[in-house]
């Protein structure tokens, strides 16, 4: 089986909700920056450099010198970026309703998404 990046995107757009919380992902990093919204910085870097690994055309196993490790490496790093990405911004949307609902006055610490 050959395997490209352009089919491991697509893989991973096909994850649960992925497509439909790209623009709060760049509305989180944009609120982020402002310093409007509170979060570790670590918390959005690590998931936004794993994306950028994937676009990117620069690999550690380049699929061309080593095919089935080389889709595997960015395989497990789709596997935990994806995750974590929709994690944060499940816990911005989260934070950005108690912001419109209280009028500001509430901040989120640490937060669980419960089914």
């Amino acid at each position: 089986m050959k395997y490209s990046k352009l089919s491991l995107a697509k893989e991973a757009i096909n994850h649960k909700g992925f497509v439909r919380k790209i623009p709060d992902i760049f509305r989180m990093v944009r609120m982020w920056r402002k310093g409007e919204y509170p979060m570790r910085s670590i918390d959005i870097i690590l998931p936004l450099l794993g994306v950028l690994y994937i676009i990117s055309p620069i690999d550690l196993l380049p699929e061309v010198a080593v095919p089935v490790i080389g889709v595997l490496d960015d395989l497990a790093v789709l596997s935990i970026t994806i995750p974590k990405l929709i994690k944060e911004v499940d816990k911005f949307l989260l934070w950005e309703a108690e912001q419109k609902f209280n009028g500001g006055n509430t901040k989120v610490i640490d937060a669980e998404i419960v089914k």
